[in-house]
């Protein structure tokens, strides 16, 4: 039978990453949606569009990400993570379709000191963080036949992100400050939408909570050094503490994620960081040749 997959936050970098990889999911049929065509809080037109594309599987890519803003717009960003994702369960569980929900590592409050893993207790520290967890339990209770995946540090070619801040200011600059002291691992966006299309091929749908990112572990430091080396930039990367970079939000000083149970379950391919930053910088230099 074919499968009809609905992607939400299509415009997103996973939503951009899910479509490059699409082409390759034979048997699958995706319509890819973002809030100028469906704003996931209407329920009678999701559960049009449910309806009329025979949906059987929701990737739901939809959020808000602003993590310090957030802070200042806690009502638009419980509107987008929490009552929003309510939505999508009530409809998904009243129609038969089958939800994998996007989450963060900031339901954490970093202080484990090793990877967390999916049954530790979340303690968020932001808005945003705050906002996630909420909009995980508003699932579980409207849809408990869900997924819901945490990643970190998510980056690709597409939008704004990290790696692409890292090479503009590489190349405009002799020097710049990155924080050191916080830990976690960089995850590409098109590494995590490949894991997503693995759960929606797989034999057996487990539900639950799971953890994915890329393998290893670095801090932001780490991180950058390592893209100015990639990418063939000579910027001096100085070394700061989290105290002294201006940020509304507070950010998990420690948000390695334990992804043995995705691996056990469904058999994602989980490469190490470097190698993946690899692969995204020379897309994205090729991009700019």
């Amino acid at each position: 039978m074919k499968k009809n997959i609905l992607v939400t936050g299509s415009n997103g970098q996973l939503g951009q990453a899910i479509r490059s990889q699409a082409a390759g999911c034979g048997g699958a049929t995706f319509h890819f949606t973002d809030v100028d065509t469906l704003d996931i809080r209407d329920a009678d037109r999701l559960t049009a569009l449910v309806r009329a594309h025979q949906i059987g599987w929701l990737l739901n890519c939809a959020a808000y990400t602003a993590v310090d803003r957030a802070e200042d717009e806690v009502e638009t960003c419980m509107s987008i993570n929490c009552e929003a994702v309510r939505t999508v369960g009530e409809v998904a569980r009243a129609e038969g379709v089958r939800v994998i929900h996007l989450s963060t590592d900031y339901v954490f409050d970093g202080y484990a000191g090793r990877p967390y893993r999916e049954d530790d207790r979340p303690n968020p520290l932001s808005v945003y963080g705050r906002s996630k967890l909420v909009g995980e339990t508003a699932l579980q209770q409207t849809c408990p036949e869900a997924v819901i995946l945490r990643t970190a540090w998510l980056y690709s070619e597409y939008g704004a992100n990290f790696v692409k801040t890292m090479l503009r200011l590489g190349s405009e600059r002799n020097e710049v400050s990155v924080v050191s002291d916080q830990v976690g691992t960089p995850t590409y966006a098109g590494d995590l939408a490949a894991a997503i299309l693995a759960v929606t091929a797989h034999p057996a749908f487990v539900p639950g909570i799971y953890h994915y990112s890329g393998e290893g572990r670095c801090t932001w430091y780490d991180f950058a050094v390592k893209i100015m080396a990639l990418a063939g930039l000579d910027c001096r990367v100085r070394p700061i503490a989290a105290r002294d970079w201006p940020a509304r939000a507070i950010r998990p000083a420690c948000s390695l994620l334990d992804k043995e149970k995705i691996k056990r379950t469904y058999q994602p391919a989980v490469p190490a960081w470097e190698t993946s930053l690899q692969h995204c910088i020379r897309v994205l230099t090729h991009q700019h040749a």
